[in-house]
């Protein structure tokens, strides 16, 4: 009796096979894609949309909360933000959380 019954009954029962379990993972996957994954690539195509469409006179709301106008857009992935009169401060453009108005673009 060196067998004990449980550890006998455990030997016979070989679980569920790979190919069975095989739906619910792409069940799975496929909930997370367009849960998740899905809006989320769709939310930062919007922004960086937002971003590239920066131009002087919009004003902006950033993510540490300064709200402004853009007074300058600069090709090295920033812009200047006037916080008050006579103040200006360089925001990286990525930053912008919100455009609150936007100008009307000139023509």
């Amino acid at each position: 009796m060196l067998v004990t019954p449980a550890y006998a009954q455990a030997a016979g029962s070989a679980g569920p096979s790979l190919l069975s379990q095989l739906p619910f993972f792409i069940a799975i996957f496929a909930i997370f894609y367009f849960l998740l994954i899905r809006p989320q690539q769709k939310k930062l195509k919007e922004h960086q949309a937002m971003v590239e469409a920066l131009r002087r006179g919009d004003q902006v709301v950033t993510q540490g909360g300064l709200v402004g106008k853009v007074t300058k857009v600069r090709e090295d992935g920033e812009i200047e933000v006037e916080i008050a009169d006579g103040v200006n401060v360089r925001v990286v453009k990525h930053t912008v959380q919100q455009v609150r108005s936007k100008t009307e673009p000139a023509t």
